[in-house]
């Protein structure tokens, strides 16, 4: 591909954060495009989307975390040639609107990875001890963890399991039967195995329109009596009103989150079942914070500068 930068323009790398990246990821984020002779522009902590418009009319790149982008900002950035979710997932960028717009989209997978499997077992040594209320809980030796997708986060929750003590197995559909067993984890035949026969189940998958609601009443009904869910992936994956009918109907059930649901208010009448995060927290750490937003810097620049599209997700 050509490089696509103009030498007589300077161009301009908007970071447009609600949730704002560490002063010390901002600074790696600059180094990265100062190098390249770019300008950076920082949005940080906007309350109105309008915001967001008014800042990406003349960017030729932009990094996003959690910040939506649409095909109104698509409309809005007319100079936009790609834009970057610092993190795995992307389903926050609309990605027919961007190839629409030959916008190029970009995640940076495997940057958060360890931070979100850390994430998974904080809540799971939380859950497993009653969270902390003072009773007797029980141990992660000799749990046996189902791991659902076998990617970047999933092969991590599998290296800390093992660390643990812990029996796991997992499924991906897309993912190899062998090429899970080469990591000293048991290849389930199908999801519906993963759910009847672990004791705990870790989601990572993403959300698509095969996965959406996919998480729901007859599947994870299928779990063993003290059954424990954990979602570190995405909030559309549960069916909510499906896992709530169960947990009302199972009192040994546990769902542990870092994706506040939509029926927050429903699910916390079970009290000592249930806990969620305030906010997103699978990310939350400066190393995360600090890789995922240089990498996207560094995704840019070989975009612009050599056509790089290694981690382009839309077509």
């Amino acid at each position: 591909m050509v490089n696509v930068q103009c030498s007589m323009k300077k161009m301009k790398v908007l970071v447009a954060t609600e949730k704002p990246f560490s002063k010390v990821a901002v600074d790696g984020i600059k180094a990265v495009t100062d190098a390249a002779g770019y300008e950076l522009v920082l949005l940080e902590k906007y309350t109105e989307k309008s915001q967001l418009l008014d800042a990406v009319k003349d960017a030729d790149a932009m990094i996003i975390r959690s910040d939506k982008v649409d095909g109104e900002v698509l409309d809005a950035a007319k100079q936009l040639k790609i834009v970057v979710r610092a993190g795995a997932g992307y389903d926050n960028i609309d990605l027919a609107a961007a190839t629409a717009h030959n916008v190029v989209a970009m995640n940076t997978p495997g940057q958060n990875a360890n931070s979100v499997a850390e994430l998974v077992f904080g809540l799971l040594v939380f859950g497993i001890r009653n969270f902390f209320n003072g009773t007797s809980g029980t141990e992660l030796k000799g749990k046996k963890l189902g791991i659902l997708a076998f990617g970047n986060v999933g092969r991590n929750v599998a290296r800390i399991a093992k660390g643990f003590g812990m029996d796991i197995a997992a499924y991906d559909a897309f993912c190899p039967a062998e090429v899970i067993e080469a990591a000293g984890v048991k290849a389930a035949k199908s999801q519906d195995e993963l759910f009847e026969t672990c004791d705990i189940v870790s989601l990572h998958i993403p959300a698509t329109p095969e996965t959406k609601q996919s998480i729901n009443y007859d599947l994870v009904g299928k779990m063993k009596k003290g059954g424990i869910l954990v979602n570190t992936a995405r909030k559309e994956v549960i069916d909510e009103p499906g896992l709530i009918k169960l947990m009302q109907e199972r009192e040994d059930l546990k769902y542990l989150t870092d994706i506040k649901p939509d029926a927050d208010a429903e699910f916390a009448k079970f009290e000592g079942r249930y806990f969620a995060t305030p906010k997103k927290m699978g990310a939350q750490t400066a190393e995360a914070n600090v890789n995922a937003g240089i990498a996207a810097a560094n995704q840019i620049v070989g975009f612009l500068e050599k056509g790089i599209t290694k981690f382009q997700v839309n077509k």
